[in-house]
């Protein structure tokens, strides 16, 4: 396999093959209400494939079972698509939207664990990650999905889109909380320009189009570029059967928001969106590392920085201000908070792409405006920060942290399990893991049912 490719070496060489391990050595005390499987997914090409993008890559998901208080296994699979085998995307009758790389993000709903990407349908998994097959809610989804669906903690209604460079350009799903489509609508007004995530508020559906639009001159397989002459919008859509007529457009700075940390309805009824944001140079950089391109010098303030937009639907305006100057991505809050106003977000902080740098976990308190690293040491990098709040916790941050860390020092990885509440005390608890695990994009705390049973020496 090539080793040129930025995303094929160090913390990103994908693994050869698939493999299960149990009982794991763990340091300190797992705390027994951690009952259930941390599910993780990226782009993992198979020995011999040198994707000519790192989004091209086939979809690896890495779990770790934990119950009562003890490492029950870890294992990896391949989602095992039809883009596994080689099949491709575009056929003379359009898009494949089972030939997916199913490697963004894994999330469950309605019993079902599904491995995303969001080109294609979801790939179905079981409980020991083997692969079902593409699900298309029935039939009902005749549309791609969004690797960034939102789980409504209040309803349980599963928000999801179809971002697409051809008419139509948006479509917004919903589903109940067993799974079943309640409604599919398109969004007028919507254009071209990449769309990855969104939010929800309790009345809203919010969507960014940033400066990253279409581009069939692009070559990498995805066929996206950064414009300047593409606009920069939120859009605000009141949830409910027929919002998507009664949207609204707002522009903004230039810029492209990747991922959002959430967003929330305020006192005064504005409508207040968080997350990351690049500019041109900033973009350029990441896409420069994702298609493997020679040039990704650093360039000042050119990282993603962390934003926040107001916007005002009473005067028809947006506030835009940046709240932090430090290099961020992959935000993550506690999720019984999403669609409201929140005051504690974690985000991972990349001093470099490679890292050699000390990459860091950030916790935002909005309320005061500090801002808490934990540092992890040099040649080692922690993925997005999965929250779990504790049993019957009553602050917001009552919970853990849980991420795993790849080590270029020790060609190996950890799970570290972190007092969500305070990161400048030491691990709860450290998971040894059997093989370095690739850096990884999304991923999920899966807890068991409470009426599961023990399927950990089934499974093992």
């Amino acid at each position: 396999m090539s080793t040129n490719k930025p995303y094929l070496t160090g913390h990103y060489a994908p693994v050869a093959d698939e493999i299960t391990a149990t009982q794991l050595t763990v340091e300190g005390s797992l705390p027994p209400e951690l009952t259930g499987r941390l599910i993780r997914n990226s782009h993992n090409p198979k020995p011999g494939i040198t994707p000519t993008h790192w989004f091209k890559g086939s979809g690896m998901v890495h779990g770790i079972r934990l119950r009562e208080g003890r490492a029950g296994w870890y294992r990896n699979r391949w989602v095992h698509t039809p883009a596994l085998q080689g099949a491709p995307y575009m056929t003379d009758r359009g898009p494949d939207l089972t030939a997916s790389t199913a490697g963004t993000h894994v999330i469950e709903h309605g019993g079902r664990l599904l491995a995303l990407c969001e080109s294609a349908l979801p790939f179905e998994l079981t409980a020991d990650l083997e692969t079902v097959g593409a699900f298309d809610f029935g039939g009902k989804l005749t549309t791609a999905m969004t690797a960034h669906p939102k789980e409504d903690p209040v309803t349980g209604e599963l928000h999801f889109f179809a971002s697409s460079p051809f008419p139509p350009f948006l479509v917004h799903h919903v589903a109940s909380p067993k799974g079943d489509v309640l409604q599919s609508q398109e969004v007028p007004g919507a254009s071209a320009a990449l769309k990855h995530d969104f939010a929800i508020t309790e009345h809203y559906v919010v969507f960014l189009e940033g400066s990253v639009t279409f581009d069939p001159a692009e070559h990498s397989g995805i066929p996206y570029r950064w414009s300047d002459e593409q606009r920069s919008r939120i859009g605000i859509m009141p949830r409910g059967f027929g919002g998507a007529s009664r949207i609204r457009w707002f522009e903004i700075g230039q810029g492209y928001g990747m991922h959002f940390a959430n967003a929330y309805e305020d006192a005064y009824g504005r409508i207040v969106v968080e997350g990351p944001c690049v500019g041109r140079t900033g973009w350029q950089r990441s896409w420069n590392w994702w298609v493997g391109a020679p040039d990704r010098g650093a360039e000042p303030n050119s990282g993603s920085r962390q934003r926040r937009w107001t916007v005002d639907l009473a005067a028809g305006n947006v506030k835009e201000e940046a709240t932090d100057d430090l290099t961020v991505e992959f935000p993550t809050i506690n999720d019984d908070l999403l669609g409201q106003e929140h005051r504690y977000q974690y985000a991972l902080s990349f001093p470099d792409d490679l890292g050699i740098g000390n990459h860091a976990l950030v916790k935002y308190d909005r309320s005061t405006g500090a801002r808490q690293l934990l540092p992890v040491g040099t040649g080692q990098l922690p993925s997005e920060a999965v929250f779990v709040p504790a049993t019957d916790a009553t602050d917001e941050d009552a919970g853990y942290l849980l991420t795993i860390v790849s080590d270029l020092n020790q060609d190996a990885s950890r799970m570290l399990v972190l007092d969500a509440s305070d990161l400048s005390v030491p691990p709860i608890a450290t998971i040894h893991l059997p093989r370095r695990v690739p850096a990884m994009i999304h991923g999920s705390w899966i807890p068991d049912a409470a009426d599961a049973p023990d399927a950990e020496a089934a499974a093992a």
